[in-house]
Parts: structure tokens; sequence; C-alpha cells
């Protein structure tokens, strides 16, 4: 089987075991998305299977949406929780990504998965003083429980962007997660934000597998978007230039009018 092997010669303790266990673990969704299979993975390095890409179609974007909301249906612990039996560190691209077991969605999003890259983005200069008011007080609406409800932690990719789904013969597959427990709409709102072939397709067939699974999306999800993109749009801001500190605060004030 041809194989792709990754290595970071400065890849901090930790950084590669986390991508194993994260494909491992949406792995284990019964019928869910495929992933790359991991060969082997040292300090600094990971063997995985190579997929050879094709063009997506229609039918392969219908799969993928239904075989998602099953791996998000395979559940977590709790939000912020890490793969199964990973005691390592997190990651999401090459930065730290912190591990929660809050039964509050939240006040998990809002302390561990926007407010640190907030942070960053503000020291870096891509967030100016206006606009960090703004993503505060966002932040702080998401702390206090007006998005909640009482959906149990999902199984999420973490970092769901078209370039981390490739598309294989045989249909979608995922790599490079970072993976947790989380609200099944962020995964979908990543989709949404940075594109994905068949947008539409994966989308619908991902809400008519919810509602066989006997968990339909809640009305207003799409309203909901730009709530869960605060998260991805937060870890651009703390490092990709200006244009994403804009796209944060616009994100921010669109979840302020809801």
């Amino acid at each position: 089987m041809p194989t792709f092997i990754k290595r970071r010669p400065d890849a901090p303790a930790g950084f590669f075991e986390a991508e194993a266990a994260g494909l491992a673990w949406l792995a284990e969704a019964t019928d869910g998305v495929r992933v790359a299979g991991v060969i082997r993975v040292a300090p600094g390095e990971i063997e995985l299977e190579r997929i050879a890409e094709v063009t997506p179609t229609a039918e392969a974007a219908d799969a993928f949406g239904a075989a998602l909301a099953r791996t998000h249906a395979a559940g977590a612990a709790a939000f912020g929780s890490p793969p199964e039996g990973h005691t390592g560190p997190l990651f999401i691209g090459r930065r730290p990504l912190t591990a929660a077991r809050q039964t509050r969605w939240g006040r998990f999003y809002a302390r561990d998965r926007v407010l640190p890259y907030l942070s960053l983005a503000v020291q870096a200069g891509t967030v100016n003083e206006r606009e960090e008011r703004v993503i505060r007080a966002a932040c702080d609406r998401i702390a206090n429980g007006d998005f909640d409800d009482s959906e149990p932690p999902a199984r999420l990719h973490g970092d769901l962007w078209t370039g981390n789904v490739l598309w294989a013969r045989d249909g979608a597959v995922l790599i490079d997660p970072a993976a947790h427990g989380g609200h099944r709409e962020t995964d979908l709102a990543m989709l949404a934000l940075f594109g994905c072939p068949f947008l539409e397709r994966v989308l619908g067939a991902y809400d008519a597998s919810a509602v066989d699974l006997g968990a339909p999306l809640r009305d207003g999800w799409r309203d909901r978007m730009p709530v869960h993109q605060l998260h991805p749009l937060a870890v651009h801001a703390a490092g990709h230039g200006r244009s994403y500190g804009v796209a944060l605060a616009d994100a921010a004030g669109r979840t302020l009018e809801l």
C-alpha cells in the first residue's frame, strides 16, 4: 500500500501522536466518514495511508454528509474531551488546543476555543481594540449559555476545512483532525466557512441522515453558523493576518445580532 510520511523535526512532544489518536477515534464511529489509515507514528513523524485523489462528485458529497452525521453521533465523553484513551496534548494546526471536560457547551467554547486565540490575535495586532470588545461581548453571551441546548457532545473532526477532506474513488477521506468532543454545528460551520465541493449536497445529506438517526438539526442552525465560526476564525486571526481579524469581528457582530 502506498504511504505518505510527514516529518517535523521541531514538533512539540505528542504532536503526531495527537493526530494518530484523533484519526483512530474518528475511525471507530460506526459507518462514519473514512479516515486516512495510520501506519506508524513516532516523535517528529507519522506515516499514513496515501490517498489517491479524484474529482469529487455530487454522489460522493451525499455519502460524505450522511457519514459525517454518523461520525458525530458516535459521541464524546464531554465538551472539550480528547479522543478516548489519549492523555497527551492536543493541537489545531500547529497551535495547542485545550482539552476540557465540560458539561456546558457555551462555557467550554468561549473559554477554550475562542478566547485563547483572541488574546494571541490581539498581541499579533490582527484584532484592534474596538473589534476585541465586540468579540469579547459575543463570548460573554456564549459563555452565559445563550446558545446552549440539550444536544450531547459530538465526535468532532475539529479542523474540518476543505483541505482536510480528500476525495478518493470510494468517497471522502478525512485527514489532519483536531479531534475532540464538541457541538456538531461547529464542524458544519467550518465546512461552510472555508468552502467544500457540493456543500449544499453535503449539508442536505447530513440533515437527512441526522433525521434518520433521530437527532435532526435544530431549527436555526444555519443562522448560528457565525457563532460556530468564531473558533476557526480566531485560530486564523492569531497567525494568518489582519483579514481574519476583520472576519472574526464580523462573525462576533452577527452572533450578537442573534
